[in-house]
């Protein structure tokens, strides 16, 4: 996706659900500028608004289906399939 940004864009990275490596063009890195920030921390102020947010109904998240507990085995192969987006719960 780094290819869509703009010059002087940023690309913020949360998880590794593909795997730890990527292929990435270096050039595409610097002859636009980007910026590739890490964010696995955050302060406790911000969990605590994202759940104001949701409890106040300013944002949704985005479920893709339900699974029960005794269909975790298929919930996973359709999580890893990467058919959809979203969370399964």
């Amino acid at each position: 996706m780094i290819q869509l940004l703009k010059r002087g864009g940023h690309y913020a990275v949360a998880g590794a659900i593909a795997g730890p490596i990527v292929e990435l063009d270096i050039r595409r890195l610097y002859l636009k500028d980007l910026t590739i920030l890490g964010c696995t921390f955050q302060e406790d102020e911000v969990f605590e608004n994202l759940i104001s947010y949701i409890e106040h109904g300013e944002i949704r998240p985005n479920v893709a289906s339900v699974w029960p507990l005794e269909q975790i085995v298929d919930s996973q192969k359709e999580f890893l399939s990467k058919a959809t987006g979203g969370n399964w719960s």
